[in-house]
């Protein structure tokens, strides 16, 4: 698979004969059968039954035909094994029992451990493995959208405590950054050794950040946590290494120019930033990056002909260089109509198939 899988080559950099396509949260709330599964148990507790994880995270390959699937999982999972208690609560999110709020509170935090904290999660991986025809994405939350929940408490519009610790207790948010910062590379790095074949780190509220405090108090980490896990792969052939995602979540276009020297093979674009002003901005980095993305999930609402012309136009100007992979700009939403979806998967590969065709007609002419 490594070798013949059009999304591994995408993220590769390389130019595929049609545009490889997932969804970011493509198991989920959209679909019935899920929402029955989730009448008997949380998220949590599907979380740690490694064959019902496993049978959510292949429903989307089975219904929509996607080119990679997504471990079913969350992101706050590693932070229980770190000391943290949490729940998610329906239609809030995750609520936290013991918010991080002192210099104590993060020395409390304890190192991860995967294959000690989060075996069920491991083991979900190894079982995908045995069954998927298709890449297996593994993924964690980025230091800065965890310490968000960890410092507010549960979710927030305005991140208000996050931003007081980041001013007001330079030290303390540091030393948090350092430890979330540990706790991805340790867990990314289980993921892929337990068989994940790409990794996205989701920093999906970055974006509230300005871009001189995103590269004063986030980014280093960032830099750190990518460059790590780049050098835990050298020694594997390239075709073998797992490709890194990075997605700076929505509103996120101004930070772009401030990813220079992370070293990710892949950036998630939100839609409210055009393909072509995306790689322009991320033009001059430590490397050439693929692009993944970046269709508003709303545009599913949309009728059939005016979100394939919407498609289309993405589509187009993704693959005006190699390596591209069609997404949304942020996750699916509960209310995604499931047989536009299956429409629209089947529509990214037809027309992408038929778009390669017409370029490589126009590279020989």
């Amino acid at each position: 698979m490594e070798d013949t899988s059009i999304f591994l080559r995408a993220c590769r950099g390389e130019r595929t004969a049609s545009t490889p396509v997932w969804y970011m949260r493509q198991a989920g709330r959209y679909d019935p059968d899920y929402r029955k599964i989730k009448e008997k148990y949380s998220l949590l507790e599907i979380c740690r039954q490694p064959e019902l994880a496993a049978e959510i995270t292949m429903m989307p390959i089975q219904k929509l035909g996607v080119d990679a699937a997504i471990l079913y999982s969350d992101i706050m999972n590693p932070v229980a094994p770190m000391g943290i208690q949490f729940d998610i609560v329906s239609n809030i999110g995750p609520v936290i029992d013991n918010p991080i709020r002192s210099y104590a509170d993060v020395l409390a935090l304890r190192p991860l451990v995967a294959e000690e904290g989060l075996p069920h999660i491991l083991q979900t991986i190894k079982l995908l493995r045995k069954k998927l025809n298709v890449p297996l994405i593994g993924f964690a939350g980025a230091p800065f959208t965890i310490a968000s929940y960890l410092v507010e408490g549960r979710p927030s519009r305005t991140y208000a405590k996050t931003k007081q610790m980041m001013y007001r207790e330079p030290a303390t948010w540091a030393l948090l950054m350092e430890k979330l910062g540990d706790m991805v590379v340790s867990y990314l790095d289980a993921q892929i050794r337990a068989g994940a074949q790409a990794v996205q780190v989701f920093d999906s509220w970055v974006g509230a950040l300005s871009v001189p405090d995103f590269e004063k108090y986030v980014l280093p980490t960032i830099e750190r946590i990518f460059s790590k896990l780049q050098a835990l792969q050298a020694m594997k052939p390239s075709a073998t290494r797992a490709p890194l995602i990075y997605f700076p979540g929505i509103n996120s276009g101004e930070l772009l120019r401030s990813l220079d020297q992370v070293q990710a093979d892949v950036i998630g674009i939100d839609w409210r930033t055009p393909i072509s002003q995306a790689r322009t901005r991320l033009a001059g980095g430590v490397k050439h990056r693929a692009i993944q993305g970046n269709l508003d999930p709303y545009a599913l609402f949309a009728p059939k002909d005016q979100l394939e012309q919407m498609a289309a136009e993405i589509i187009r100007a993704g693959t005006e260089q190699p390596g591209y992979i069609f997404n949304l700009g942020h996750g699916l939403f509960p209310e995604a109509p499931m047989e536009t979806l299956k429409e629209l998967t089947q529509f990214v590969q037809q027309y992408s198939r038929s778009n390669a065709m017409e370029m490589m007609k126009g590279l020989r002419t």
